[in-house]
């Protein structure tokens, strides 16, 4: 078993939990970044590292490089790994699926489940619920919203962008002039309650096949997070709540849906009442606590490449947990008031049902990788382009 698997976006963690567990199953993986400082190119499991065109500066150059990459190569599955080249190889579905197996939906269904209105509107008709949204299509609308709306609230880019662009305003006042900030970059965001920070935070897991079947699911819930008030988890369990891997697959279902997606919900502590937050239609940050719990998401992938049959994967490790310590959770602990609720667990680094999302003594390398990188964000324009993006 030596087929290439080509995955791009090489600095982010998931692109490093993809290419280890591919890596593991002796499956030969080349790495691509538009950097040569690449946190997954110093794995152990890389078998090769490309640097291509930008996706962001050099988005054409970037396709026709990739194209070449998989015609002169044998490749047997294509993984874009984030956003951007996610959505200039759907929009070039067609050709790449020539060259390769491509797990991913067309560019049309891409995009209507990054739009977060379009995505909490087909929920409702499932039937799923969702936190109270007001939808704007007129700022004069701002007007007769302001004053009955139950503060704190939140804004929300339309279009998935993590927390960027996210605003928490607490009067009318702050409403209007946060509002008319985040619009002048993302036009009419959603206004939504906002849940109460105590409620916890989860995540369902999906692969689905051509036909719409599920063949694997993983649900986890969120333990920490960075930034504090709503970001990226930095440590997290494995849990088993149906009810949520319910709602997220009815979902899918109704998006029509193909490969990866994390559907995201936070229970709302009022009423104990599971939240639609929204649709990642990708790999998602905390991969590796899935396939540390035992469901190996891009292996799965692979295997429905190669047209093999297998049992939906359903069963995995309960209580598991994973942690990105440099820098996610040491943020957290930094920006967190109630840190020293923390202590002193949170130094306990080598707890044996806890893994890491980098660091791994396997696979050392990763956390020089991780630390060379950050040089980029100083020399490279699009490494800078990409952190600028990703602050709330």
């Amino acid at each position: 078993m030596n087929s290439d698997v080509f995955i791009t976006d090489g600095h982010w963690r998931k692109s490093l939990a993809a290419v280890r567990a591919l890596g593991r199953k002796g499956i030969r993986v080349t790495v691509g970044e538009s950097t040569c400082l690449a946190t997954a190119a110093f794995s152990r499991y890389c078998h090769r590292a490309v640097v291509y065109p930008s996706p962001h500066y050099r988005p054409s150059e970037f396709v026709n490089f990739l194209c070449g990459e998989l015609r002169h190569r044998s490749y047997q599955m294509l993984l874009p790994m984030e956003d951007e080249t996610l959505g200039l190889i759907s929009r070039h579905h067609s050709e790449f699926s020539r060259l390769t197996y491509l797990p991913i939906v067309s560019f049309e269904k891409l995009q209507f489940a990054l739009r977060k209105d379009k995505i909490l509107q087909t929920a409702e008709k499932q039937g799923i619920p969702i936190p109270r949204t007001w939808y704007v299509e007129d700022i004069s609308q701002l007007n007769g919203l302001k004053n009955h709306l139950p503060y704190p609230v939140v804004i929300k880019p339309q279009m998935s962008s993590g927390a960027v662009g996210m605003s928490y305003p607490k009067n009318p006042a702050d409403l209007m002039e946060q509002y008319l900030s985040i619009h002048r970059r993302f036009p009419y965001p959603l206004i939504q309650e906002l849940i109460p920070r105590e409620g916890p935070g989860y995540g369902a897991s999906f692969l689905m096949d051509d036909r719409g079947k599920v063949r694997a699911s993983f649900v986890h819930r969120r333990l920490r997070e960075y930034p504090v008030t709503g970001g990226a988890s930095t440590l997290r369990e494995s849990v088993r709540h149906d009810d949520i891997r319910d709602m997220a697959r009815a979902l899918l279902k109704a998006l029509d849906w193909f490969g990866v997606a994390m559907v995201e919900f936070k229970v709302d502590p009022r009423d104990g009442t599971p939240k639609l937050m929204e649709v990642n239609p990708r790999f998602w940050g905390s991969l590796s606590l899935a396939v540390e719990a035992g469901v190996n998401f891009p292996y799965l992938l692979y295997r429905m490449s190669r047209g093999e049959s297998f049992r939906p994967v359903e069963h995995y490790q309960i209580g598991k947990r994973c942690r990105w310590l440099l820098p996610g959770d040491i943020l957290h602990f930094i920006h967190n008031p109630r840190r020293m609720r923390l202590w002193p667990g949170f130094f306990h680094f080598w707890d044996g049902n806890t893994a890491y999302d980098i660091l791994s003594r396997k696979d050392p390398l990763p956390v020089l990788g991780r630390i060379l990188t950050l040089l980029t964000f100083i020399y490279d324009p699009d490494m800078k382009q990409r952190l600028e993006k990703r602050k709330p």
